[in-house]
C-alpha cells in the first residue's frame, strides 16, 4: 500500500531521478520553457518552485543551497540575476503546466512547463499593474436610479 507516499518516483532510482530533475530545472531556468511529459512536469514543479522561492533572497547561503540542487553555476546566476527580480512580488505559483497532446511514438501525454512571468503572450505589457476585479452586481448609477425612482413614488 502507498499510504503517505506523495511524490512520483518516475520509475527511476533516487540518484537518476535527482539528476534528471536537476537537469530539467536547469533547462527550465535557462530557457524559461521546456516540453516534457505531464508526469515529469508535475514532478519538476514540486522540485523547482522551492528553489525559485529561495532565489528571491539573494544571499550566499541561498545561492549555495540552490547550487546544491542544480549543480550548474550558470543556471544559479541566471536564477538570481534575471528570474528572481521578475518573480519578487509573486507569492508562489511560479510555473505553469500546459498540456499539449500525446507523443506519437508511445502515446505519452505531453506538456509544456514554463515560468509564468516570462510568457509575453499572457502578459505582454505587464508593468506591475494588477487587474481590478469587481463583483457582478450592476453599476452604482443603476442602483442610484432605482433608489431615486422609489423615492418619487
Amino acid at each position: 500500500m502507498r499510504h503517505g507516499k506523495k511524490f512520483n518516483h518516475l520509475s527511476r532510482q533516487k540518484s537518476h531521478r535527482r539528476a534528471m530533475l536537476a537537469n530539467m530545472g536547469t533547462s527550465l531556468i535557462m530557457h524559461k520553457r521546456i516540453n516534457t511529459t505531464v508526469a515529469k512536469a508535475k514532478a519538476l514543479r514540486v522540485y523547482i518552485e522551492p528553489l525559485l522561492t529561495k532565489g528571491k533572497n539573494d544571499t550566499t547561503a541561498s545561492r549555495r543551497m540552490v547550487f546544491s540542487y542544480l549543480q550548474d553555476k550558470h543556471a544559479v546566476s541566471e536564477l538570481f540575476r534575471e528570474v528572481a527580480p521578475k518573480i519578487a512580488d509573486r507569492p508562489g505559483g511560479y510555473t505553469r503546466i500546459i498540456k499539449t497532446g500525446f507523443r506519437k511514438g508511445d502515446g505519452a501525454e505531453m506538456a509544456m512547463i514554463e515560468l509564468v512571468d516570462f510568457n509575453e503572450l499572457y502578459n505582454p505589457n505587464d508593468s506591475g499593474k494588477k487587474t481590478r476585479r469587481s463583483r457582478r452586481g450592476g453599476s452604482k448609477s443603476a442602483a442610484a436610479a432605482t433608489t431615486a425612482k422609489n423615492e418619487e413614488e
